[in-house]
């Protein structure tokens, strides 16, 4: 196949999950003025912004696996029709209960990511899947995007416009897709159910799995928390709130290449330590709460106040947008390296538990925040949660692998091993 069909089928998929995501994370911006229309607290905010994340998430899996059977095509087409329609209903909901429903429905378009990854990593050869993998992974962008149009849509036309918007351009998209993808060379040549699914008993798939429901759950849940996190700690305005929530949801998308990139080039071990590291210290600084307290001194008492300004609080969340967009193109770079045979299944597996992350992690925000009051509670879970996968990894990884250098996770040997016995 030439160069020119594998960027076309690449730059395709990259747009229909572009646009999936972005309509994935629509009640993130949404969500806002419909939690003073339907009085929510914030748990009930948690749970309707991540609702459509949970279906994204179970269907992965199983999506993953008929890609495998039927090829990524024919499943991303069919999956973009179907979307459609619960995005287009939407905009007649009225109650929480049919937001909640609905979204279950909408939420398939998030499963998106489980076709398009393997479907196009077999048009490439191994030494260039990270690349592949992270150039559609940056799909995610379409977080960022969903920051600038909902916020448009809403101010010019009210909240119904957002779904109505989205479920077109699905359909539009999905007709480009059909026409200019190609079929998937990996379609058919999967094996029995049976077969597929044996995979799962491998404890590096579980690894995996644990490292993707930190960088791509935290990812997606900040994303959908993020535009109100502004608006309720700096008073900003939804589009204001919006924007400078896509200083996280932006580079998270865009840089995910570039992380696919450093793990061809450094190994997927590498990457991912470093970017535990990295999101361990912004989460420290982000995770600490407006604090205001008096010193009593010769003079009488003082006052002082610590506090992220919005100018501080920014810069830091762009970090940890970075450092999840390298470690969700790390993850998938181990998959590509050690399941090149099973990637649909393997991805689908490792992409339901990442988005389980998303969709729990938002419910606990609200849970938090309704049990402590401050809002920079999200981060102190984000904080714990990196804190043991840091511990974790270490346990597993780094004693045994050199963090800096060439890595080949497949043949690990502990150095001590290695040492000539003392004569």
């Amino acid at each position: 196949m030439s160069e020119a069909k594998r960027m076309t089928v690449l730059v395709v998929s990259t747009a229909a999950f572009m646009a999936c995501f972005a309509a994935w994370m629509m009640f993130g911006v949404i969500g806002i003025p419909l939690r003073d229309q339907l009085q929510l607290n914030s748990t009930e905010f948690g749970l309707l912004t991540a609702t459509p994340v949970l279906t994204g998430s179970i269907f992965r899996l199983p999506l993953g696996i008929w890609t495998d059977r039927f090829g990524g095509r024919i499943v991303m087409f069919l999956l973009l029709i179907i979307c459609a329609v619960p995005l287009w209903l939407a905009s007649y909901a009225s109650e929480l209960w049919q937001f909640l429903l609905l979204g279950l429905a909408l939420g398939l378009v998030g499963a998106s990511f489980s076709v398009g990854t393997p479907y196009v990593a077999r048009f490439f050869p191994p030494e260039r899947r990270g690349f592949a993998m992270g150039f559609f992974g940056a799909g995610t962008v379409g977080a960022a995007l969903n920051m600038f149009i909902a916020p448009v849509l809403m101010n010019n036309f009210g909240w119904q416009a957002v779904p109505r918007f989205y479920a077109v351009l699905l359909l539009i998209i999905a007709i480009v897709f059909w026409f200019l993808a190609a079929p998937d060379p990996g379609a058919g040549k999967a094996t029995s159910l049976r077969s597929q699914l044996a995979v799962m008993s491998d404890r590096r798939v579980w690894k995996y799995c644990q490292y993707y429901s930190i960088v791509f759950g935290g990812f997606t849940a900040l994303s959908i928390w993020m535009p109100q996190y502004y608006v309720r700690e700096y008073g900003f305005s939804i589009a204001v709130a919006s924007l400078l929530a896509a200083c996280f949801s932006l580079p998270g998308g865009a840089l995910r290449a570039v992380g696919g990139l450093l793990a061809d080039r450094f190994g997927a071990h590498n990457v991912t330590w470093w970017v535990l590291w990295v999101a361990w210290v912004a989460l420290f600084f982000l995770s600490y709460p407006h604090t205001e307290f008096a010193i009593r001194t010769v003079d009488g008492y003082r006052q002082f106040t610590i506090a992220l300004t919005p100018w501080v609080f920014t810069p830091l969340l762009f970090v940890v947008g970075v450092t999840f967009a390298f470690g969700m193109a790390s993850t998938f770079k181990y998959i590509g390296d050690d399941f090149p045979e099973n990637l649909g299944v393997v991805s689908g597996l490792v992409g339901m538990v990442g988005g389980l992350g998303g969709f729990l992690l938002p419910i606990m925000f609200g849970g938090l925040l309704d049990w402590l009051g401050f809002n920079s509670s999200c981060f102190m879970l984000l904080y714990g949660v990196v804190s043991v996968s840091l511990m974790l990894s270490y346990l597993t990884e780094v004693r045994q692998a050199p963090v800096m250098g060439h890595d080949d996770h497949d043949m690990v040997v502990s150095p001590r091993l290695n040492k000539e016995p003392a004569q």
